[in-house]
């Protein structure tokens, strides 16, 4: 029993109970609860801008070969556009078959809060989206934490280093000592999980109840079902074709699963799940450049509550959808979906963008959705952070920069001879 009790993930599981508990006995506690889990998120958005860097610099600079890192993000690309393409695509299936909308009446729904959201989709502009990738000051990006400029910054220092030879292997040796305080941090930081767990999940029952879920049950259920599925069949059959055990890779993973089901924030697992891609065998460049990249543009679950969001919105004000409209509904999500990249709320961002292209849907349908949204995220969340996992090993797998060895031992509890065991949370 004190072995259980030592555990990390069951520790979280006992924090997101008791959150629960405490969320719908006592639903004032809910501002406090707030203020516990971004106090735990913004401890890991600390860690996340530097391990990022280091990662990718030490990746880079050992690997020497800037056409291969060139090559690495080039097929990550194309992997993140088909993988997501296939979630909207599923996501449009499922809603027309389950129809979640159907039956649901629109009114004495608070729209207040649409307008903010219609607003910022407007402003969506795909021009300021790429001068945005580039960071103008270095200093600020890292301030900011913004991943996708931290990304190209970490690339071109990475390639400056690597072409210094001989003379650049004291920096090298330096870097690899301050990635490890880094991780070492992580260590600690991760002990604090079950209380970022337990106030993200006390906050969204305490804030939201549980009875904003049963007028939109089915469109719930329709979600997390399909996820399911999407990461059962489609993401099974990837890791099938690989020769990787998704289920082995799920139960390795399982502690920042957790951790991002209590949170309800990726983010929270961005560190974690660098080094558990790494103790599984993949070599650190390509985890360094596909998972800071898919944060951004290999969003599965985002996908599918998006096509879903939409179908289940047509449904509600009964707007019939040709197969021609639901085919640009799939193009115009292929574009929308990274054009918000990184912008804070970018799911009904992309949504208010998409039905104002659209222009058959009144606006105001998100407003049905803001109510169960964050008992969503969850969902989206955990789809995402799986994702791209499988997208990690496959390239590595494609770049023959996967460790075999490493992996059998990773998934069969035993820690590699060689590996440096800089996070080991249980």
């Amino acid at each position: 029993m004190k072995k259980l009790f030592g555990h990390l993930y069951f520790q979280v599981i006992i924090a997101i109970i008791v959150g629960i508990l405490v969320g719908l006995y006592f639903p004032k506690f809910s501002h406090v609860a707030k203020l516990i889990s971004d106090m735990f998120i913004n401890l890991i958005r600390m860690l996340i801008a530097p391990i990022i860097f280091f990662t990718i610099v030490l990746g880079i600079a050992k690997m020497g070969d800037m056409k291969k890192v060139g090559r690495v993000g080039g097929k990550a690309l194309l992997y993140f556009e088909i993988v997501t393409t296939l979630a909207i695509f599923i996501g449009l299936v499922v809603a027309n078959f389950m129809q979640p909308g159907k039956g649901i009446a629109f009114k004495n729904v608070d729209t207040s809060k649409v307008a903010a959201y219609e607003q910022q989709a407007a402003g969506v502009d795909w021009t300021e989206f790429f001068r945005h990738i580039i960071p103008s000051n270095v200093v600020d990006a890292f301030a900011k934490g913004d991943v996708l400029q931290v990304l190209v910054f970490s690339v071109l220092f990475g390639w400056g280093l690597s072409k210094m030879g001989s003379t650049g292997e004291t920096v090298i040796n330096t870097f690899e000592k301050i990635s490890q305080i880094f991780f070492n941090i992580l260590k600690f930081v991760m002990r604090l999980a079950p209380l970022g767990a337990f106030g993200g999940m006390a906050y969204t029952i305490g804030e939201f109840g549980l009875l904003a879920l049963v007028p939109l049950g089915k469109l719930m259920v329709s979600v997390y079902l399909t996820m399911f599925l999407f990461v059962f069949v489609v993401l099974g059959l990837i890791c099938t074709y690989y020769k990787i055990s998704l289920w082995k890779y799920l139960k390795f993973i399982r502690n920042e699963l957790l951790i991002v089901l209590g949170t309800s924030s990726s983010e929270s697992a961005l560190p974690g799940i660098m080094e558990r891609l790494e103790q599984l065998g993949c070599s650190r460049p390509v985890v360094g450049l596909v998972i800071p990249a898919g944060y951004s543009f290999n969003l599965d679950g985002t996908s599918i509550y998006l096509s879903m969001s939409v179908i289940f919105m047509a449904q509600v004000f009964n707007v019939p959808l040709t197969i021609g409209q639901q085919a640009s509904i799939i193009f115009i999500l292929m574009i929308t979906s990274k054009g918000a990249a990184g912008i804070t709320g970018s799911g009904f961002i992309v949504l208010a963008s998409t039905l104002a292209i659209l222009k058959v849907i009144p606006m105001e349908g998100l407003a049905i959705l803001v109510g169960v949204d964050r008992f969503m995220s969850e969902a989206r969340a955990i789809t995402n952070l799986i994702g791209n996992g499988v997208a990690t090993m496959v390239i590595a797998k494609h770049e023959k920069e996967f460790d075999e060895e490493k992996y059998k031992a990773a998934i069969s509890g035993q820690p590699h001879p060689t590996e440096k065991q800089y996070f080991r949370s249980e």
